[in-house]
């Protein structure tokens, strides 16, 4: 029968592997989210400066 602690040990390491998988996974979820934000505005900022030069308000 194994030990207390060897059983804490276990579920503490379980919880620690788990911790930084997510933490790796958030990592790339907010790289992804902020090369979006930049192409999206990239865009908005290509559409405003074509209706400059269109002389529309877009």
């Amino acid at each position: 029968m194994p030990s207390v602690v060897g059983l804490l040990e276990e579920r503490e390491l379980a919880a620690r592997v788990r911790t930084e998988a997510l933490r790796d996974e958030a990592d790339r979820v907010l790289a992804a989210l902020a090369d979006s934000e930049t192409e999206w505005h990239e865009w908005v900022i290509a559409r405003q400066r074509v209706g400059v030069v269109c002389g529309m308000a877009l």
